[in-house]
């Protein structure tokens, strides 16, 4: 058969043999390992285990098979979980955006050169004003307004719409509006969104409003997990700029735009090659 590549991730308690054992798991099955990387959680001891292969004996899907009646025995009673990712399997990304354009754009002009490793399927907002700067990628833009007193209808019409496009990851690219419990509940799949500040600092609305008015020297960006609580979600990446006085809100806002596309970038990235774990509410990163 041809060779197939995918990727292990593994979250269990550590003790030593954990790398042996797994290794010959996939050594005997006909697996060559391209990239290993590890970390272990020196608080409780949990281990987290990010391994990208190329299986030249089985599909990945009947590797998943082996994978499940095996990997139970050689990690018995070390609170194991697991995922396998076939490499063929990309993830259908839906983009949704308020009225500011520029992650948006970016994602979609990295999505066009195939910097991504999924596809947008489309882009979602609550306005009709940027569907003129989409129709270049060809990527179909929806318009689900959300009005006053009616969230609930078009919360109800979005989700119908994301599951209608198959979606599997949901990036909110300066998405204006606040998710509910019953929506995140009821969609139950991974949603990134960009914060435009350092978090935790300046959570919320106006963060830039927030920075320049307590005179910080930095703002930055946070791409994050979406939750119930606000702005709280697991962390995937970050950065900041240098601020001074002399900058007026609307110059820390320029300045921190450039640092969203960035971050948010890098983090759907991350996500996207499975690069990631969450642990509690934080995240092992591999990069």
């Amino acid at each position: 058969m041809e060779s197939q590549r995918g990727t292990l991730l593994i979250s269990c308690l550590d003790r030593p043999g954990i790398i042996a054992g797994v290794s010959t798991l996939l050594y005997n099955n006909g697996c060559n390992i391209i990239e290993s990387d590890q970390d272990t959680d020196r608080d409780d001891g949990q281990f987290f285990w990010r391994i990208y292969f190329e299986s030249m004996n089985h599909p990945i899907a009947h590797l998943r098979t082996i994978l499940a009646a095996e990997l139970p025995r050689v990690l018995q009673d070390l609170s194991l979980r697991w995922q396998l990712f076939d490499d063929r399997d990309r993830e259908r990304i839906v983009i949704m955006v308020s009225k500011l354009p520029h992650c948006m754009i970016d994602l979609l002009s990295r999505h066009h050169l195939g910097e991504l490793g999924g596809d947008v399927v489309a882009v979602i907002s609550n306005h009709p004003d940027l569907e003129p700067l989409v129709k270049p990628f060809e990527v179909p833009f929806y318009t689900i307004p959300v009005e006053k007193d009616r969230k609930h209808q078009a919360e109800a019409k979005l989700l119908d719409t994301l599951n209608q496009l198959n979606c599997t990851l949901v990036v909110l690219a300066r998405y204006m509006q606040i998710l509910t419990g019953d929506f995140l509940r009821a969609w139950g799949k991974p949603i990134i969104n960009i914060h435009h500040s350092f978090l935790p600092a300046f959570v919320g609305a106006h963060p830039y409003r927030q920075a320049y008015e307590r005179g910080v020297k930095l703002v930055g960006a946070t791409a994050h997990y979406v939750t119930e609580e606000l702005d709280a979600g697991p962390i995937i990446a970050q950065a900041t700029t240098p601020v001074t006085h002399r900058d007026t809100v609307k110059d820390i806002a320029r300045k921190g735009k450039d640092i969203e596309v960035s971050v948010l970038a890098k983090a759907v990235r991350a996500h996207l090659l499975k690069r990631v774990l969450v642990h509690r509410n934080r995240t092992i990163v591999f990069e």
